[in-house]
């Protein structure tokens, strides 16, 4: 007797995908342990922030108005190349630092997946959850403008004076529980015809329940968007120090006076 599809997804995908997300992660609990990293705590600007802080003696020179405006001017120019550059058609697909990975109790079991003729249904999963990141980040530009324009001469300037990742820092504390809430339905309605994803979500949750799945690995939507934000501010980080490493390569004459007198 042949069974139709959706017969195949109710006795074939689904047990095996809760056997394997139950098996993996009780093999590996030490693992699991780090699974996810949340917002704000990425290794790569977390390594900065114990970065020597500059000096404020030339910052100490400049008018407000100089820090301010200056800084604000870097500020937008940076985060809008972030946003442009994730937010296109293999902004994160494309991109090694950025590409988004399926959650670790899956990574564990890709390889068998693949040979029980479930490979093409994880390379779905990996695709369409890079596209939802895609598609969400640029709802991120007008709030991170919106925080620039908010900024304080006191936040300019201790951002001048601070360490190498100061400013992506200050959007972290000021913008990423409202993207969060901005990507997450776009990441959802991007991933909801995706069958793994939805059969994921469903044990997941379940091993979640009894410690085997780490919280923020038990929804794929939620992952997407959590990987989507730190993309984002590691993309920051780096037109942040790009603009600190070479202050007198940026074109406006002000952002040459303010960044070049971090170094004083």
């Amino acid at each position: 007797m042949k069974l139709n599809k959706l017969a195949l997804n109710k006795y074939i995908l689904m047990p095996t995908i809760a056997l394997f997300v139950m098996q993996a992660n009780a093999l590996d609990m030490n693992d699991l342990k780090g699974a996810v990293k949340s917002v704000g705590g990425s290794s790569s600007t977390t390594a900065n922030t114990s970065s020597t802080s500059t000096s404020s003696s030339g910052v100490a020179s400049l008018s407000n108005s100089e820090a301010s405006g200056g800084l604000k001017e870097a500020l937008t120019q940076g985060v809008g190349k972030a946003v442009s550059a994730l937010g296109t058609a293999n902004g994160f697909f494309g991109n090694k630092e950025v590409k988004i990975p399926l959650p670790k109790s899956l990574q564990k079991i890709e390889k068998g997946m693949k040979l029980m003729g479930m490979g093409k249904q994880s390379d779905e999963l990996i695709l369409k959850m890079n596209r939802a990141a895609e598609a969400a980040v640029p709802e991120a530009k007008k709030l991170l403008v919106d925080s620039i324009k908010q900024m304080s001469v006191a936040d300019a300037k201790a951002i001048l004076t601070g360490p190498q990742d100061a400013a992506t820092q200050y959007f972290k504390r000021t913008t990423s529980k409202q993207m969060g809430e901005k990507f997450l339905p776009i990441v959802t309605k991007a991933t909801e015809n995706v069958q793994l994803a939805a059969s994921y979500n469903k044990y997941a949750e379940m091993g979640s329940k009894f410690g085997v799945v780490k919280k923020e690995d038990a929804n794929i939507e939620q992952y997407v968007t959590n990987k989507a934000l730190d993309g984002l501010y590691l993309m920051i980080a780096k037109e942040e120090a790009a603009i600190r490493k070479d202050p007198l390569g940026q074109a406006s004459s002000l952002l040459k006076k303010v960044f070049g007198a971090i170094g004083k």
